[in-house]
């Protein structure tokens, strides 16, 4: 599968965690993050698990269904990162496919996932 290449911006983190209801100061204060020790603040597992899923729906197209999606956090997405997905068909059989789906930045992995996903007809969008 192509590469997708996500910019990773303050605004991008703290309105994931808003989304998801995440409101945990990591995800949206600096200061409060720095003195848990991180740098900054960072991305939460729930924002990390919609852009893995996007990232399946917009090459498969609007009609595919995912069925399972089993995320491994790694290294954090803080602001000024990219994160850039990349996918591996692992499987395909009766419409359902196994997507292997890596996220790195420039300090590694920050997700690992399987994803289990129900094919249009037709295949790939």
């Amino acid at each position: 599968m192509p590469p997708l290449e996500i910019e990773v911006t303050r605004t991008l983190i703290v309105a994931g965690a808003i989304a998801s209801r995440d409101y945990q100061d990591v995800h949206h204060d600096p200061e409060l993050a720095r003195r848990k020790g991180s740098p900054d603040i960072f991305m939460n597992i729930l924002t990390t698990n919609g852009l893995v899923g996007r990232y399946i729906t917009d090459h498969f197209g609007p009609h595919a269904v995912l069925r399972k999606v089993a995320v491994r956090l790694g290294a954090p997405n803080h602001p000024g990162d990219t994160m850039v997905l990349t996918g591996t068909v692992e499987d395909v059989s009766d419409g359902t496919a196994t997507v292997r789906v890596v996220g790195a930045n420039g300090i590694g992995r920050h997700v690992t996932a399987t994803v289990t996903v129900t094919l249009p007809a037709g295949g790939a969008g």
